[in-house]
This record gives C-alpha cells, sequence and structure tokens, in this order.
C-alpha cells in the first residue's frame, strides 16, 4: 500500500456504511461496500427514523445530501403522545411549523436515497462475509459465502449487532435487555384503520403499563403504521407460553390474554394488523464499549455501539460515525496527502483518532438509552413520563449549532475542505 491508495471495503450497507462509502467518494478515495443483502430493496427495511439535526443531519450535510433528505422527510412524524394501558393521554408533543430538528423518514427510503448517489458499482449485493482473516502489517482477507475473496488495507465493521467484523476488535457480544416485541403493521391505515390511525396522528404514540407491556405505534410513509407490542420475556417467551410464531391466531390468543387488562379500545390496536407479526428482541453491547486500536481494522453504526433505540441514536450515531472516519481517512490518505493535515502520522493512527472521539460521542449516549428502556419496562405504579421534547429539540439545535462551530474551527486551523455538494463534489471550507 503508498499512503494515497490504501483498499477500503466496507463490510455492510445500511445508513451508516453507505453513509461512510459516499463521503469517502466526496474526497476522492476509492471504497467498496459488501452487503450480504441480494438488493438494496430486497428485504424489508423496518420502520421510520427520526433524523437530529446534531448528528444524522450533520452527516446527509456532509454526504451533500441534506436537501435530499428534507424533501423526503415528515417533520409532522415528530409528533409524539404517551399514554397509559387504558388510552388516556398523559404528554403530548406537537412539533411547531419550521421544526427541523428531527424529522422523520422511512429506513428504506433513506438507505435508497443513500445508494442512489454512490458511483455505480460501489455496492456488491449478494456478498454475505464469512469471516476476516488478518495477514499482518494492518492487511485483512475477507472470505464471503461463494467462495469470493478479497483484500484490504483498512476493513470498516458496518455490519450491524451481529459483526462478523467485530471480534478482531472486542470479544464484545450483544447481550439480551429482557425485553421482546411482535413488529406489526397496518396498511391504508387512514382508511382501513381509522381508529388507528386516529391513535397515532402524525408521528408516535406510546403507551404501557405498570408491568412491563407496552404498544408502540408510528406513522411511516405510504399510508403505512408500524406496531411494536412490546413485554418483558426471555428470547424463547412462545416456547413456554405454547406459542405458534408462524399461526397469527395463535399469537393474538397470547396477547388477548397479556394485555387482557388494557382498554377495549387499547386492546384493538394489537390483534387488527395486517399480515404476519414478526419476532424480535432488544439487544445491546456493553456500554460504554472501547477496545485497543487494531491495525487495519474499525467499525461504525451498530457494529460499535448497539443499543436500545430509546432517544433514537442509534441510526444517527452510526451515521455521524461514517462522515467523520472518512473525514479522518482523508486527512491521512486523501488524494494529495503531502496537504492533509494527518499524513504525517498514517491512516492507522488517523483511524484511531476517529476510534477515541467516537468513544465519547456515543457512550454515555449508549447508556443513558439502555436506561430509558429499563425504566420504561419497569413495574412501576409511577409512569415513566417523555423528557420536555421542545427543550429537546433545542438542545439538538444548539449542539448541531456548537458541532459545526468546532468543525470551521478545526478547519480554519488545518484547511480542509467543507461539505459535499450533491454532485460529489466538496465545497469550499
Amino acid at each position: 500500500m503508498t499512503n494515497s491508495t490504501p483498499r477500503i471495503c466496507v463490510v455492510g450497507g445500511g445508513p451508516a456504511g453507505l453513509t461512510c462509502a459516499r463521503v469517502l467518494q466526496g474526497h476522492g478515495i476509492e471504497v467498496t461496500v459488501y452487503d450480504a443483502d441480494d438488493a438494496v430493496d430486497s428485504r424489508d427495511p423496518g420502520g421510520t427514523l427520526d433524523l437530529h439535526a446534531d448528528s444524522g443531519q450533520i452527516a446527509l450535510a456532509d454526504a451533500g445530501l441534506l436537501d435530499a433528505f428534507t424533501a423526503r422527510a415528515r417533520p409532522e412524524g415528530q409528533a409524539k403522545t404517551r399514554r397509559d394501558h387504558h388510552g388516556t393521554v398523559l404528554a403530548e408533543f406537537t412539533p411547531r411549523p419550521g421544526d427541523e430538528a428531527a424529522p422523520e423518514i422511512d429506513r428504506g427510503r433513506l438507505r435508497r436515497l443513500l445508494f442512489d448517489h454512490l458511483r455505480p458499482g460501489t455496492v456488491r449485493w449478494g456478498h454475505r462475509l464469512v469471516r476476516v482473516t488478518p495477514l499482518g502489517r494492518g492487511a485483512h482477507r475477507l472470505e464471503f459465502a461463494g467462495g469470493t475473496t478479497v483484500e484490504a488495507d483498512l476493513v470498516i465493521g458496518a455490519d450491524g449487532a451481529w459483526s462478523k467484523v467485530r471480534p478482531l476488535v472486542s470479544a464484545a457480544v450483544p447481550q439480551h435487555l429482557g425485553v421482546c416485541f411482535l413488529d406489526a403493521r397496518y396498511d391504508d391505515v387512514d382508511s382501513r384503520h381509522p381508529d388507528v390511525a386516529g391513535i397515532v396522528g402524525a408521528g408516535h404514540m406510546f403507551a404501557n403499563d405498570n408491568d412491563g407491556r407496552a404498544v408502540i405505534l408510528q406513522r411511516n410513509g405510504d399510508g403505512v403504521v408500524r406496531g411494536y407490542l412490546a413485554f418483558r420475556a426471555a428470547p424463547d417467551w412462545h416456547v413456554g407460553a405454547g406459542v405458534d410464531l408462524t399461526d397469527r391466531e395463535s399469537i393474538r390468543a397470547h396477547l388477548a390474554r397479556e394485555f387482557g387488562h388494557w382498554s377495549a379500545a387499547m386492546r384493538a390496536l394489537i390483534v387488527r394488523n395486517d399480515g404476519d407479526y414478526v419476532p424480535r428482541s432488544f439487544s445491546a453491547l456493553p456500554a460504554p464499549l472501547t477496545w485497543d486500536h487494531v491495525p487495519g481494522i474499525t467499525l461504525i453504526g451498530d457494529a460499535a455501539h448497539l443499543m436500545a433505540p430509546f432517544g433514537g441514536h442509534g441510526a444517527n450515531l452510526a451515521m455521524l460515525d461514517g462522515a467523520e472516519l472518512a473525514h479522518a481517512v482523508s486527512r491521512a490518505v486523501g488524494p494529495d496527502p503531502a496537504a492533509g493535515p494527518d499524513a504525517a502520522i498514517g491512516l492507522d493512527a488517523a483511524v484511531a483518532r476517529y476510534e477515541s472521539d467516537m468513544f465519547v460521542r456515543s457512550g454515555a449516549l449508549a447508556v443513558s438509552a439502555n436506561e430509558a428502556l429499563v425504566r420504561f419496562f419497569a413495574t412501576t405504579d409511577e409512569p415513566d413520563l417523555p423528557p420536555d421534547q421542545e427543550q429537546e429539540h433545542r438542545d439538538y439545535l444548539a449542539r448541531a449549532q456548537a458541532y459545526r462551530q468546532e468543525r470551521a474551527r478545526r478547519a480554519g486551523e488545518t484547511g480542509e475542505t467543507g461539505e459535499m455538494g450533491e454532485t460529489g463534489e466538496r465545497t469550499g471550507a
């Protein structure tokens, strides 16, 4: 490897990996992304994401895609309602006009947006990673199912909770958080499920009881609502409960018993979904998670700091990880490395610096997200009310301004270039 031509492979084509690749290409650095999916839209990508002004939106700006995101996002989706198990409203938030602190976008649309703005051929679909083998001096061989092998000078693990890259830097594995849920969806909700549409409104509805059960409904695009019917349980809860996960009516009978003390209107929400229930569970990595840098390997997103979804930090941090790592690589081995502020320290030292910053950025948020899940599903007579949403949005905006100011200060010291235009060219500092 020469200093200006590292072979960079990203494992994982989710928001983190695609953001990283897009920003690397904006810096003129070649990169290949490998993903196990057959295509960008070959599977259900899940529900909706709120992209925060102080993280996810900064990453999109770095990628030159903030305007494209804004055109597709739903600011009205920031609305939130907290109810008890009788349906009584405990807290409510409606975003003010012009509030862009954390607008919503469907996961599938975000993935498509990022993928469509990469150079053709960047993502190699249908490549399921089997193993990564160190070759010495920071190089690694990646082996994929089917026999394909490639070698890389920098392997970026963006492969999520059960990362095949993580074991090269850490023995940590995700731990079950004691809560399972069934993913349900409601189609054409405004015409076919007006009761669901009414209780969800434009954004999110959270309802829980004092015994560890909850219903969380989210408005998605195209007239869809996604529902998460959650309860404290072990991952194999269905075995002891005698529930056949392939039989919708078996699941509904179980839910009717589990949520039998909820009001009739709230119980109706859990048995009127379209299609099958999809069983899932909440897991998280130990937090805060750190490791000693390993030459030629690093992690971004859930591979680095899988956390509970409370607070919505996971995807936001993942995208910011991708952007910040791309900037770190560029500063060390960009097309004109002599001009890069980190050229003298080299690629691995620059990646290690990214990791140190990422540990600080993600550690406390991971801890707070996991604690929030525990509180929400706790057995208590006191309702777990949400934070002041208006203040939270002001905080997003204030932190975004501070983050950009600190970046501008650093850029002034080093002569770095600015954000990327949508065409893929860097703008001025």
